[in-house]
């Protein structure tokens, strides 16, 4: 056997024989085993103190996720955090730290997907996290900002730009405290730092705009999406810094129909000396410290870089690296040099850039203006970027949108048909006129000669802008006339502005403005009319155009009515303002359109709110002349009740002022109120009810609205309590008025003889119209005055069926329930100060012409009236009339079963006047 057979033996197979069984290997597996599943119950349950979302993940477990290295477990854990907060807010508040420091780390994730979730879940926070839970974490927000802004991706770049939207939308305030860092990262955005070549020192660097051709969009649209996050940033800015103030005019501080605190004062209280009227300054504003010390603000004690733009230093150093940037993206996007003509066309993408650049520009300036040295910041900005301005914005001004042509589908296009359109999502006068302000801002007084080129051009676009007759909206109107404003401060000539005032009441005199429009129109005006009224006092040469637009104001107000009680408000306000200034123009229209403006039925008075109300109330101590047919037609507004009584009693205040009877020590304006037409207004008021009225009221019959009774002639009309009560308080103050005439007696002796003329004879007569009546006799009436027997006769039926219908008066009946106080008190004083009232109105209680009904009212009455302090003197005066009386009485009731009221009678007789020592004795005898 070879060496090679003896080396194979070594690997023989084990040949197996039939019918035994194959040997078990050595490495064979056992699998006799046997498995049994294993059960931990207590980790199937679920948290019970977190909440969980529908994947069974509690907060924890989703903020844990947010770690990992997977980008789609991070994208699901976002989900589900918006997912678990959204059906358990209450989360938010208890994890709010973990919360916004996991959100804000992944605003650098490599992943868009990722990114993206961050910025949803950011903004479904903002609505549910106040301004004040998210301040202390806000830093940490601020910091992933920046590093999200300056990072080295760009697309992380792009989402960071979305991040900043969100934020200036919900918590610009907290946003803007870090300006100083964030303003830094937009200027990286779109450029970078180089060495200028000119300086051989390398202290200061220069930047230039940056091209990076990775993008998907294109560097302009990059750039466009930069400056507008930038422009909204310091919009926030210049929203949260309350000094400033808005060249237009949308926030006039010195304008005075601005909001303010307006005092009233209660003349009634110091009419009588019963209060010392105080003064107050500014009327409730803010008061105005010429001082040339100022207190130090908590932002002084700041570091600079803490600072931001509220540092003057800061505001420079940002304005020296931007504005040459600016400059850039405007030559970038500006027409080409060689344009043959004004009015040069851009492109929607151009356009948006520009006006981009233009309202940064224009931002900048307005925080330029907070600033203690104001004039030595304008000098600045005009020595130094004057020229450049000039040559690049104004070189072809005035710019317009150039209209993209696009074909039509193949079935419309075949004709060589075209269509214009354009993009609305840019305004080209808008650009213009934010140009016009830049420019504006830097021309003064001192510079007019040498601006006048750039100036002239400007001028004739305002003037021409507002003379087309196009639709402006608000904020075009806003920019439009702060424009305006600055050119007429800058030229205070009449030659130069008269043109502009002209072509702004061309805007104004347009059908159909918008209300902001038309607001904005109304605060220029007024604003131009009181800074004339201040320099007329020593140069009498007034603006005829605004003459003719003070005039037409009280025609507006007249037409417009209710249909904008807002308008028709801000046109009182100024109607009030000239008014009060005399001014003659419009008096005379105020004077030709009183009647329609103080209607009782359609006019402005009686439509307007209460406080439009009372202040168009206030323009009648203006008026020239107070005519009869005025003066009746203000009668009627304060009966009618439709507006309160509180400004019936001003009006009526305020006509007594007018009259020749307030009590001037230096001499009315003649012929201002006829002193007959005056009384003539009291009584009417007074009585409260038109002769047509009164006439009319003659042919009702029957309850519930007449109070009828067989022993007098008067039957009363029942007013509804509304109006009762409002008769009643004006009422009140026509008495003061009436009250306050120095010869008391002439004045009873023409009230009587309007009562005996316009009243007595009338056989029904509204219930408030008898109490005012009287209430009115009581108040003048004294010794001197004689009444007449017509009067007394009248005065007597109306205080029984006033008395009448008290005492059948149903407990139940709530609205006249209420009249009886007054209507009572009335009766009483006027029989306690008028005796022959009294013994007229006994001789007519002849209780044989009444039914059997009416005798217990008529013992009531008995009762009451003896046992009345006031007139108990005169009811024993009368005890003969009074013992008749109830001896008629007993005669209509013998044979009958004494009822209680009789019996209470018989005891009040016998109690208050039989046992008089002076009377004729007990009445007893007489039966």
């Amino acid at each position: 056997m070879t060496k090679k057979r003896k080396h194979q033996e070594d690997f023989q197979k084990v040949k197996l024989k039939v019918g035994k069984k194959k040997p078990k290997l050595e490495n064979a597996t056992d699998t006799t085993f046997r498995t049994k599943a294993i059960q931990i119950p207590e980790q199937l349950k679920e948290d019970g103190v977190l909440p969980t979302q529908n994947r069974k993940l509690n907060i924890k477990d989703l903020l844990s996720q947010m770690h990992h290295y997977s980008p789609g477990v991070k994208h699901n854990a976002l989900l589900g955090l918006k997912d678990l907060l959204s059906q358990y807010p209450f989360v938010i508040d208890a994890h709010l730290s973990n919360i916004i420091s996991e959100v804000a780390a992944v605003f650098t994730d490599k992943d868009s997907g990722v990114r993206g979730a961050a910025v949803h879940l950011l903004q479904f926070l903002a609505s549910k996290i106040k301004a004040e839970q998210i301040a202390p974490f806000f830093p940490l927000v601020s910091a992933h900002l920046s590093s999200a802004m300056t990072h080295i991706s760009e697309g992380i770049q792009e989402d960071s730009l979305k991040v900043l939207d969100v934020l200036l939308e919900a918590y610009p305030a907290l946003l803007t405290d870090r300006s100083s860092i964030l303003l830094k990262n937009f200027v990286e955005l779109i450029s970078h730092q180089q060495l200028s070549k000119r300086l051989k020192s390398r202290e200061k660097l220069s930047w230039m705009l940056s091209v990076n051709p990775n993008r998907r969009v294109t560097s302009q649209q990059w750039r466009l999406n930069v400056l507008t996050r930038l422009k909204k940033f310091l919009q926030a800015v210049v929203d949260g810094s309350s000094e400033i103030e808005d060249e237009g005019l949308q926030e006039q501080k010195d304008s005075p129909h601005s909001v303010r605190n307006p005092v009233y004062i209660s003349w009634k209280v110091h009419a009588n000396n019963q209060q010392h009227i105080q003064l107050f300054e500014n009327g409730g504003l803010r008061p105005k410290i010429n001082s040339s010390f100022r207190l130090r603000s908590l932002a002084s004690v700041m570091d600079s870089a803490e600072k931001g733009l509220s540092s003057a230093e800061n505001l420079k150093g940002f304005i020296e690296i931007i504005i040459p940037l600016l400059i850039e993206c405007w030559i970038e996007a500006s027409p080409a040099q060689s344009a043959p003509i004004l009015g040069n066309l851009l492109e929607s993408e151009s356009q948006q850039l520009m006006q981009q650049v233009l309202s940064i520009i224009h931002l900048l300036w307005k925080l330029t203006k907070r600033h203690d040295e104001t004039y030595k910041m304008e000098l600045w900005l005009r020595m130094n970027y004057l020229v450049d301005f000039k040559h690049h914005f104004m070189r072809h001004f005035p710019y317009s949108l150039q209209e993209t042509v696009k074909h039509k589908k193949k079935d419309s296009w075949k004709g060589n048909k075209y269509c214009m359109t354009s993009s609305n999502s840019v305004d080209h006068l808008l650009l213009n006129l934010t140009l016009c302000d830049i420019m504006v801002s830097l021309a003064s007084t001192s510079t007019l000669q040498v601006d006048s080129g750039w100036l002239d051009m400007i001028r004739k676009f305002v003037t021409d802008t507002l003379q087309d007759g196009s639709k402006l909206n608000s904020k075009q109107v806003n920019r439009l006339l702060g424009v305006t404003w600055r050119l007429m401060q800058i030229q205070q000539n009449k030659v130069a502005t008269e043109p502009l005032i002209k072509a702004v009441y061309t805007l104004y005199q347009q059908r159909n403005l918008l209300f902001p429009v038309r607001t904005l129109l109304l605060k220029f005006f007024s604003r131009v009319y009181q800074k004339e009224d201040l320099r007329t006092q020593r140069i009498r040469s007034r603006s005829k155009v605004l003459s003719r637009w003070l005039a037409g104001l009280p025609q507006q107000l007249a037409l417009l009515g209710l249909r904008n009680p807002e308008l028709s408000n801000q046109l009182i306000d100024i109607i009030h303002s000239a008014a009060s200034r005399s001014n003659k123009e419009l008096l005379q229209s105020l004077q030709a359109t009183a009647a329609r403006i103080y209607d009782p039925l359609d006019g402005t008075l009686v439509l307007l709110p209460a406080e439009a109300q009372r202040r168009l109330v206030q323009l009648v101590y203006f008026l020239p002349c107070l005519p009869a047919p005025l003066l009746a037609r203000l009668s009627r507004c304060c009966i009618m009740g439709r507006m309160s009584a509180e400004l019936a009693a001003t009006l009526i205040g305020i006509l007594h002022m007018r009259s020749s009877f307030a009590g001037w020590k230096c001499q009315v304006q003649d012929n201002s109120v006829n002193d007959v037409d005056y009384f003539s207004f009291l009584f009417s008021t007074l009585i409260g009810f038109s002769r047509e009225e009164l006439t009319s009221l003659q042919g009702i019959r029957g309850k519930p609205h007449i109070s009828q009774t067989q022993l007098s002639p008067v039957r009363l009309y029942l007013t509804d309590l509304d109006q009762f009560l409002h008769h009643w308080a004006v009422t009140e103050m026509i008495c003061h008025s009436l009250s306050t005439i120095p010869s008391q007696s002439q004045c009873f002796d023409i009230l009587q003889t309007g009562i005996c003329k316009y009243l007595v004879g009338l056989v029904v007569i509204p219930d408030s119209t008898a109490g005012s009546v009287l209430c009115a006799i009581n108040k003048l009436l004294d010794q001197a005055c004689i009444l007449s027997e017509n009067l007394h006769k009248f005065l007597a039926s109306c205080c029984y069926s006033l008395l009448y219908f008290l005492l059948t008066l149903d407990k139940e009946d709530a609205e006249h329930v209420q009249k009886r106080d007054m209507l009572w008190g009335s009766c009483i004083s006027a029989l306690a100060l008028l005796p022959r009232l009294l013994r007229l109105m006994l001789q007519s209680l002849q209780v044989s012409r009444i039914c059997r009904e009416e005798l217990p009212v008529v013992a009531q009455l008995l009762r009451l009236l003896m046992q009345h302090g006031q007139l108990r003197s005169h009811m024993i005066t009368n005890e003969f009339l009074v013992q008749q009386i109830i001896k008629d009485i007993m005669t209509l009731k013998s044979g009958e079963v004494q009822e209680q009221w009789l019996t209470d009678l018989h005891y009040c007789f016998n109690i208050y006047l039989a046992s008089h020592p002076q009377g004729p004795g007990p009445i007893n005898t007489v039966y």
